[in-house]
């Protein structure tokens, strides 16, 4: 799929980006992979891991998704973009909202908007669990996000380019996430718990970035693609990773829920389910027409697929696995 062609990951040198130019260049030979971030130590960081004198396919740009400029120069010949930039720290966006505002939602505006006129074949973009029913700021400007990808593919008139999201759960050891973080308490001996019946959605960075890339292959626009994962309880977690710690319950953050939900009721009469995912279709009056491969059967009326309902449940064994490959 990605072989003699030029790919562009915007948020390149994030957890993400890194896993997905590792894998990419495992699997595929790209003309080009571009990686499109705006810190310049960790690009030179990521290029001690892949430099171009070994990678002659590799470029590393400087630029911000908020820089419509930048990306017109970035995105020409470019086939297909990995949209992973986002500023997706909840507590950070509570407080900068202005600036969460211009990244996820302006800067996905401008995405969409250069990928067309520099006529870009595919756009697959990185979502969240924390986009349905969002009750934080950074859920609801990656919901935006979402519904601007999914339209974009109305803005797109007699080109070619096509646009998709995949929203998926937490992905184990990515920065600012709750493992690392228990890691570091773990030599004061207290873990500190918001409620010990929150639970959660986890995905491993590899699986994540193969089911980012099954999808962009399968994609033909207009699709919100969820992988089928595992649910955990916190208290488990927990066990997992300190079994030997005390516990402290510290109440639940502002902006985070007790649960997670990627599909809402509301979306279920436009969800059909396969083997190892579930896909939201979208409101087009050319949908039918675009989408042949009706394999996938709806799902139920009052279908929700929530952490807490969930009935795939990792088990301690499976998450010390996950956590000792990190």
């Amino acid at each position: 799929m990605l072989n003699n062609k030029s790919v562009l990951i915007t948020g390149g040198t994030g957890s993400f980006g890194k896993k997905c130019t590792e894998i990419i260049l495992k699997k595929y030979k790209p003309k080009r992979l571009i990686i499109y971030s705006r810190d310049e130590l960790k690009q030179f960081e990521m290029a001690q891991d892949f430099p171009d004198s070994k990678y002659e396919c590799i470029r590393y740009f400087i630029g911000d998704v908020r820089d419509k400029e930048r990306m017109n120069r970035a995105f020409r010949n470019v086939d297909y973009v990995i949209h992973a930039a986002a500023l997706k720290q909840v507590p950070a966006a509570e407080y900068n909202p202005f600036e969460a505002v211009k990244t996820n939602i302006l800067g996905s505006q401008n995405v969409i908007n250069v990928a067309i006129d520099q006529c870009v074949k595919k756009v697959i973009a990185l979502s969240t669990d924390k986009a349905a029913n969002p009750i934080n700021l950074y859920g609801a400007t990656k919901l935006c996000s979402d519904k601007l990808f999914i339209a974009g593919n109305s803005y797109v008139g007699q080109d070619h380019s096509v646009f998709s999201v995949v929203r998926y759960g937490n992905v184990a050891g990515s920065r600012g996430s709750v493992i690392p973080f228990f890691l570091k308490c773990r030599e004061s001996g207290i873990l500190p718990i918001t409620d010990p019946r929150m639970t959660r959605f986890w995905i491993t960075l590899e699986q994540g970035v193969n089911f980012v890339l099954a999808c962009l292959e399968k994609m033909v626009g207009g699709e919100l693609f969820v992988p089928k994962l595992p649910s955990m309880n916190i208290m488990d977690l927990a066990k997992v990773i300190a079994p030997e710690c005390k516990t402290k319950i510290v109440g639940i953050r502002p902006g985070e829920k007790l649960h997670e939900l990627m599909i809402t009721k509301d979306d279920a009469r436009r969800t059909l389910e396969f083997k190892d995912h579930y896909m939201i279709q979208p409101d087009f009056h050319f949908w039918n027409r675009r989408y042949k491969l009706n394999t996938g059967k709806p799902v139920p009326e009052d279908f929700e697929y929530s952490s807490d309902k969930n009935p795939q449940k990792l088990s301690l064994a499976e998450m010390r696995q996950i956590i000792d490959n990190l």
